[in-house]
């Protein structure tokens, strides 16, 4: 199986950087315009992933670049342990202002996985503030992805990414994910589905009992390992049932999903629930500065200020006052421009485009998402879904054609169940037209006409 590192590079180039790749060096960067990055022999690359669901203003945004320049010119930085800012107060009052129902408070860090460590030791403090110590095991689902530090590899269900490590994991229980394209009975309706892979979780918590469980941690639309896999209605309402039945937190992961990548600002804002505890980060600052949040409920933050009245928690760079001013011309941008309904309606012209153009690929077997979050599954077989064998590294020699074609995709192995299964994940910036879309589409094809040719498969 491969992992999104493998970009295709200079080989034996010269360098003093511990790039994701030994063997190789990638092409520089050296500047960035709209939708695409250029490198140092002025080829173009458009950018259809955002790296990695990040860019979602494209490369050389000029209101947040001006955002940017005029804080530094006040204040680059200070420690969050001796001052707060207007940056970072203002970027605080803007989420809150438009977070879903019950958030209270965020806390800032730098990224995805700190704002998953953080979301995980906020909810343990919180057991202990209100007098539950006992509850202390975490649970989440299979074929996640949560961040790659070790709290965050723990929760997560990316089995690739967690192998080696896993003597250093804490231990946490993995239900059924949603993946309808493979695990929906024939026969079983939407509904009869959504709530026989919800009820997992009230098994998994009574197995536990419930007396020690402290958090189930789910994105809402799962990224990087699945590619791009939307709950089925109902979902997350039975998820909503359970844990406030049991007294269990729900932690919603939108690092990848959220703020505004598929078509509402807040994926969850589309299961009619909210979370306890819900994590932003990628298109938070749109790549400008690393930036990530934890967004907090109004009983969490209580039940802490009630009690010991501080998160024993922090790190150096939180609240970064420029990464804060980058986030919320960011923030600014997507509302002022309006850019969720280029999002929906850019987004079903990604979704028919790769239809119509790959709707019978004898090698696609599924073209799924929302928003400008779009995903599709390669197969060896359309009529029995039987994945390619892992060996044949078909993700990563998709991501090796696209990139040779100016086309930055991001694909993944592992989708089914960590070793078996390839899939390609699409985010390209939320500024995309109709134009870009089609090219996004005709470039992904001939790459996908490159590598199975190449295999014989043609």
């Amino acid at each position: 199986m491969t992992h999104a590192s493998n970009t295709p590079s200079v080989p034996n180039a010269k360098t003093r950087v511990l790039h994701r790749s030994s063997v190789a060096t990638p092409p520089r960067a050296v500047r960035g315009e709209g939708i695409y990055i250029f490198d140092e022999n002025g080829k173009s690359y458009l950018d259809a992933c955002g790296g990695a669901a990040v860019s979602c203003l494209g490369h050389s945004d000029a209101d947040v670049r001006a955002a940017m320049h005029a804080q530094i010119d006040q204040i680059a930085y200070a420690h969050s342990g001796f001052f707060s800012s207007d940056a970072m107060e203002e970027l605080a009052d803007d989420l809150i202002a438009h977070a879903p129902d019950g958030m209270d408070k965020v806390y800032f860090v730098s990224g995805g996985s700190e704002a998953t460590e953080a979301a995980l030791k906020m909810a343990r403090q919180y057991y202990l503030e209100i007098g539950q110590p006992d509850r202390k095991y975490v649970i989440a689902r299979r074929q996640s992805y949560h961040g790659n530090t070790l709290g965050a590899l723990s929760v997560g269900g990316n089995m690739w990414r967690r192998q080696q490590f896993e003597p250093l994991l804490i231990t946490a229980t993995h239900i059924a994910p949603v993946y309808q394209y493979r695990d929906q009975r024939n026969g079983e309706t939407d509904a009869e589905y959504g709530l026989r892979v919800a009820n997992e979780l009230e098994t998994a918590i009574l197995e536990l009992g419930a007396q020690n469980v402290a958090a189930f941690v789910a994105e809402p639309v799962v990224g990087a390992t699945s590619g791009a896999v939307a709950p089925v209605p109902g979902y997350f309402k039975r998820v909503r049932e359970i844990c406030d039945q049991y007294g269990v937190l729900l932690i919603l992961d939108e690092v990848m999903c959220g703020m505004g990548r598929t078509g509402t600002l807040h994926a969850i804002e589309q299961e009619g629930i909210s979370g306890d505890i819900q994590t932003i980060a990628k298109g938070l600052g749109a790549g400008y500065q690393p930036i990530g949040a934890v967004l907090v409920s109004k009983k969490i933050n209580d039940a802490i200020a009630n009690g010991s009245g501080f998160f024993q928690h922090g790190h150096t760079y939180q609240g970064h006052a420029t990464a804060c001013a980058a986030a919320l011309a960011t923030q600014r941008a997507i509302r002022e421009r309006d850019l969720l309904s280029n999002v929906v309606k850019q987004g079903e012209n990604l979704a028919d485009g790769l239809r119509a153009k790959l709707g019978q690929h004898p090698f696609v077997g599924d073209i799924r998402g929302r928003g400008l979050f779009r995903g599709v599954e390669l197969v060896a077989n359309r009529e029995t879904k039987d994945p390619f064998d892992p060996t044949m590294k078909i993700n990563a020699k998709v991501k090796k054609a696209a990139f040779a074609r100016g086309l930055m995709a991001y694909p993944m192995g592992g989708t089914i169940d960590g070793v078996r299964g390839d899939h390609v994940l699409f985010a390209p910036a939320f500024i995309v037209t109709e134009d870009d879309v089609a090219k996004i589409v005709d470039l992904f094809a001939a790459a996908l006409d490159d590598v199975f040719a190449a295999e014989g498969l043609a």
